[in-house]
């Protein structure tokens, strides 16, 4: 498992397109909302909040998910997880082994986050923490196994620019991280609420500075009950992506 992981990590440190969105999406992030006034009127007095929360958010569908499809896809191509599985490492080490190093950069991306903005924005203690770290390991969980699950309508590395766009761009659009969902059409704001994204932001909004789903602020009691619907949520994708995955994952190429 270790070797397995190391290898991973070493794949991963000479991929630059990879190596500049690890380094890139953090940096960029804090820096751009620091320097400009306009986005800072928009994010309002929880800029640290606010930032943690959308780097969070698109390194989990950004980093975790689309890059762990591309591994995937690639090791089955090459016919590495078949090697693999004629050893002694189980299914489940392989996958958890190829989504290490991903989700290794995504936490430490998190983290890093999380302590500049405390010194830059005045970031606060969390009013939940419990709610942050369900946020973040329930999210990893559930695009580690959608990541999973879109290997097998992804025939090529260079296909998976195509079959996860919708995964990438939809979540995003509509998790209530950039526009909230009260101000869209009622369909198109309940789809939005049931996407994997969603639960993952209204979880770090609760946790960082108390504020519910519906705009108002609680306290570390009333966070808790806040957090039923987003956390019951976030299990369920969790538990379908992983039964398509268990269902539908190729562990070889068909010809």
């Amino acid at each position: 498992m270790t070797a397995l992981v190391w290898s991973e990590a070493l794949l991963l440190r000479r991929n630059p397109v990879a190596v500049l969105i690890a380094f890139g999406l953090p940096i960029g992030t804090v820096l751009g909302l620091r320097s400009t006034p306009e986005l800072s009127g928009i994010i309002g007095a929880d800029a640290g909040a606010a930032i943690v929360t959308a780097v969070a958010a698109v390194s989990l569908n950004l980093f975790v998910y689309y890059h762990l499809v591309t591994a995937l896809v690639a090791r089955r191509e090459d016919l590495v997880l078949k090697r693999l599985r004629t050893g002694e490492t189980r299914d489940v080490q392989i996958l958890a082994g190829t989504a290490a190093p991903s989700v290794a950069i995504a936490w430490i991306q998190i983290i890093g986050v999380g302590v500049v903005c405390a010194v830059a924005f005045d970031l606060p203690l969390p009013v939940n923490p419990l709610l942050v770290v369900a946020a973040v390991v329930l999210g990893t969980l559930a695009f580690v196994f959608l990541a999973a699950a879109t290997t097998p309508l992804t025939r090529s590395v260079e296909l998976a620019q195509v079959t996860t766009t919708p995964m990438l761009f939809i979540p995003l659009t509509l998790s209530g991280l950039y526009l909230p969902l009260s101000d869209l059409p009622e369909p198109l704001a309940q789809v939005g609420r049931l996407l994997p994204l969603t639960p993952v932001v209204d979880l770090l909004r609760l946790g960082l500075s108390g504020t519910a789903p519906d705009g108002s602020t609680v306290g570390i009691g009333g966070s808790f009950e806040a957090a039923v619907p987003a956390v019951l949520l976030l299990l369920a994708w969790v538990t379908v992506a992983a039964l398509a995955t268990y269902r539908w994952f190729r562990w070889e190429p068909r010809r």
